[in-house]
């Protein structure tokens, strides 16, 4: 029987302002990346998802990123390798107090945005992230994209590492995801998103913006929290993927 976790990016508001349906969410998904306060969240923000997480046996996640709240951690940063450990670190650190302060605890890492595509093939970048992690717990899993130079240095340093995938983006023929700025790089047809969560989950295989079915194997699948409609679309892909015969369960 296949088996997938389901992934979202949770926490993703600060101060007043609130962009994902975290309690909603947090009914469907198996894990939440909880945004750390760099690209967004707040210390309030980050203890409540942590506390609704706990309460519904969700796994918590880190999302670190580069410190960039005005541009929700998505523009491209040059971050000496030292500080953007320390950084690393501190972002898992903070969000461990609120984890723990639920009962749970900080389960997994994955970087987000600009950095999570930086350090698919920056391996200084890579490195640096893989630092932080050992910094801050030389047990905790990494959330990454397959074939990633985060993974590698990642599994070469001890960490365990979990590869994911997205189906609510476009893929090169490389499996690499389509840059966000270019047209078609995020799937928003509901009907597309549920069958190839289907496809991501069984066969390990997606079609990608050539139309070539190209193998992605992953043990966990992403389904953004900041798109319309968010919430029903995550219900119908697990209602799908169960019906389907595939068990949806946390990978940590």
């Amino acid at each position: 029987m296949a088996c997938i976790d389901l992934n979202a990016d949770l926490g993703e508001g600060f101060g007043r302002w609130q962009l994902t349906d975290d309690e909603r969410l947090l009914s469907v998904v198996t894990s939440a990346n909880v945004a750390c306060g760099f690209h967004a969240g707040d210390p309030v923000t980050m203890r409540r998802v942590c506390a609704l997480a706990a309460e519904r046996g969700v796994r918590i996640g880190a999302q670190v990123s580069y410190r960039d709240l005005a541009g929700f951690g998505r523009r491209a940063m040059d971050v000496p390798p030292a500080e953007l450990a320390a950084e690393v670190a501190y972002q898992i650190g903070a969000l461990e107090v609120f984890a723990r302060a639920a009962g749970s605890r900080v389960a997994y890492v994955k970087p987000h945005g600009a950095l999570y595509n930086r350090v698919v093939r920056d391996e200084e970048q890579a490195a640096a992230v893989v630092d932080g992690v050992l910094l801050a717990d030389p047990a905790l899993p990494v959330l990454g994209l397959p074939g990633s130079r985060l993974l590698e240095l990642a599994g070469k340093a001890g960490l365990p590492v979990v590869t994911e995938a997205f189906a609510d983006r476009a893929y090169t023929d490389a499996g690499t995801l389509v840059p966000r700025s270019r047209q078609g790089a995020v799937i928003t047809d509901p009907d597309a998103v549920v069958e190839r969560s289907l496809g991501l989950a069984c066969s390990g295989e997606v079609v990608s913006e050539s139309g070539a079915r190209i193998p992605v194997r992953a043990r966990s699948l992403c389904l953004h929290g900041d798109t319309p409609g968010a919430v029903e679309l995550a219900r119908r892909v697990r209602e799908r993927l169960e019906s389907s015969g595939v068990r949806v369960e946390a990978f940590a």
